[in-house]
C-alpha cells in the first residue's frame, strides 16, 4: 500500500475540510486508489466509511463490490443504506442476495418501512431488477418523465393519483415536490403535514391512513404545469420479502 495513498484513506475520518480534500484527491487517482482504500475501510469510522462509499461510487470500480456488501452489515444504519445504494449504482448483480438479506434484517429490527434505509435498500433492489414496484395503469398513465429520466407526474394529477395507488392496495408513504424550469428540476418544500404510520396495523387501515394524509398534502399543493410530485409508496410484499 502506498503510504501517500494510505494517509489519504486515514484523513477520510478528519475534519470536514480535510476528509473533502482527501475525498478529492482519491477520486482524482481512480482505480489506483482502490486497493488502498478496501483495505483500509475497517479501520474507518461511520464519517470515513461513507466518505469512501462516495468516492467508490465516483470511480465506479467493480472491485469496490465486496467491500460494499461487507458494509451491508455496518452497526451505522446510514453505512448499510448508502453501502445498499452504491451497489445499484455500480451494477452489481452479486449484490442482489445481500441486499434481500439486508432489507430482511431491517424488517426483524423493525425500522419502520417508511424510514430511509430500507427506503435505500429497496431502490437498490428495484435498480438492479430485483423488486418491481406495483404501477397500477392510472398511475402509469399520468406519469411523465423529467431531464435525468425519473417518473415525475404533474401536481394536477396528484388526486388521482393518490387514489389510483390507495385502490391498487399501495401504501404512499412521502411526496417530494419539484418545480421544473427550463429542462432542470428544483426541489420546493412540502405542505409541512408529518404523520406516522401504525405498522402494526392491518395493512388496509394503512392504506387508508396514507391515502387520507396524502389527499390533505393534495389540497395544499400547488397546482402549475411547472410543479411535479414524486410519490414513494409499497405493496404489501414490501413487508413480507422472499426469502
Amino acid at each position: 500500500m502506498s503510504p501517500s495513498i494510505e494517509r489519504l484513506v486515514q484523513q477520510l475520518d478528519g475534519e470536514a475540510g480535510t476528509s473533502y480534500d482527501a475525498r478529492a484527491e482519491l477520486i482524482r487517482l481512480g482505480s489506483d486508489a482502490i486497493p488502498a482504500l478496501i483495505d483500509g475501510l475497517t479501520s474507518l469510522g461511520g464519517f470515513g466509511q461513507l466518505t469512501a462509499i462516495e468516492v467508490f461510487e465516483e470511480v465506479g470500480d467493480p472491485r469496490c463490490g465486496p467491500a460494499l456488501i461487507g458494509l451491508l452489515d455496518s452497526d451505522n444504519p446510514t453505512v448499510r443504506e448508502w453501502a445498499a445504494m452504491a451497489l445499484a449504482s455500480l451494477e452489481n448483480n452479486g449484490a442482489v442476495e445481500p441486499l434481500r438479506r439486508s432489507y430482511r434484517a431491517c424488517l426483524e429490527r423493525q425500522t419502520p418501512p417508511d424510514w430511509t434505509e430500507p427506503s435505500g435498500i429497496r431502490w437498490a433492489l428495484t435498480e438492479i431488477g430485483a423488486r418491481t414496484p406495483v404501477v397500477p395503469p392510472l398511475t402509469a398513465h399520468l406519469r411523465t418523465t423529467a431531464a435525468d429520466n425519473n417518473s415525475i407526474w404533474p401536481s394536477a394529477h396528484f388526486t388521482e393519483l393518490i387514489n389510483d395507488l390507495a385502490d391498487h392496495s399501495q401504501v404512499i408513504l412521502h411526496s417530494q415536490f419539484w418545480r421544473v424550469d427550463a429542462g432542470r428540476a428544483y426541489g420546493i418544500p412540502g405542505t409541512g403535514l408529518d404523520w406516522e404510520l401504525d405498522w402494526a396495523a392491518p395493512w388496509e387501515h394503512l392504506v387508508e391512513e396514507a391515502r387520507m394524509w396524502s389527499l390533505l398534502e393534495a389540497a395544499e399543493v400547488p397546482v402549475r404545469d411547472s410543479i411535479f410530485v414524486v410519490p414513494l409508496w409499497i405493496d404489501r410484499t414490501d413487508l413480507h420479502p422472499e426469502r
